[in-house]
């Protein structure tokens, strides 16, 4: 599966420069890059690398047949793609975007309405995790069958499964487990 690791925002030069804006922040394995995809408008295009340079603020990349600023500036916009293996590795306590929208979104509950770590239920499913003022959300789609929630709740007036921000803290959610694809909220009353 390819992750983007970066975007195109615009030309830088007369050669077919342009400047690259790192989705994570940090440039290190950009500045590794022999090979990436560009996806712009639906369309993916391969191209070699044949360089990259800049310093920690602002990085800067020429790939093969893109020799004029006019031909960098029809790239604005597009996101450089690489395979997972050539994207950065998250560190302990974070975790790749594609993962986390791959999660099911959970509760747990006992009978007496406190958490139990027991017994699970699905409240949504992650469908992105979009950049917040405060820090980042995570986009839920509410599940029409979980049982804790009204219908009023669940659903738009139009009858259409209703989508929710939560705050991707620790005080919304707990535990984050890529791996059995669930994400772990701590309060029912954030998807009111």
């Amino acid at each position: 599966m390819d992750l983007t690791v970066a975007f195109v925002r615009g030309p830088h030069g007369l050669s077919g420069e342009f400047k690259v804006e790192s989705a994570s922040g940090r440039y290190e394995h950009i500045a590794q890059l022999k090979e990436v995809a560009l996806r712009q408008k639906g369309e993916t295009t391969l191209y070699k690398v044949e360089r990259v340079e800049g310093s920690q603020n602002a990085f800067y990349m020429k790939l093969a047949g893109i020799d004029s600023p006019e031909a960098a500036r029809k790239l604005n916009g597009a996101e450089l793609r690489v395979p997972r293996e050539k994207a950065l590795q998250p560190k302990e306590g974070e975790w790749l975007i594609e993962d986390l929208k791959q999660c099911s979104l959970v509760y747990y509950e006992n009978e007496n309405g406190l958490a139990d770590s027991d017994a699970p239920i699905v409240v949504g499913s992650i469908t992105d995790v979009l950049e917040g003022g405060a820090g980042d959300l995570l986009e839920v789609v509410l599940s029409e069958s979980c049982g804790l929630l009204d219908d009023s709740v669940k659903k738009t007036s139009a009858g259409k499964p209703r989508t929710v921000l939560v705050p991707f803290n620790e005080r919304h959610v707990g535990k984050v487990d890529v791996e059995a694809k669930t994400i772990q909220l701590t309060h029912l009353w954030i998807l009111e």
